[in-house]
């Protein structure tokens, strides 16, 4: 009896958790897109590339999203695709 109380305890806080996961931390806060949404977000005319002038649409620091935009463009073809879009940024060296 005691076993069977333990696993429905446990199966109760499991389900209470995954039901919050995907929730927003704060009331109104909407969910964090992945970076493969925001790449489809940011590509306007959907050409599976993101011009520099889709990228800085909507930017607060034209400025900073400029320098992320160049760090970002890889081969320097004034475009990112996806996989330059969604790579991971490099670490600073110590």
């Amino acid at each position: 009896m005691k076993a069977i109380t333990s696993a429905l305890a446990l199966l109760a806080i499991a389900t209470v958790t995954s039901f919050g996961a995907d929730e927003p931390k704060k009331e109104g806060e909407k969910p964090k897109m992945t970076p493969e949404q925001m790449f489809t977000k940011k590509d306007a005319d959907k050409d599976g590339k993101i011009s520099k002038e889709e990228f800085l649409k909507g930017s607060k620091d034209a400025a900073k999203s400029e320098a992320s935009f160049a760090k970002k463009d890889a081969n320097k073809d004034g475009f990112l695709s996806k996989e330059e879009f969604t790579a991971a940024p490099k670490k600073k060296a110590a």
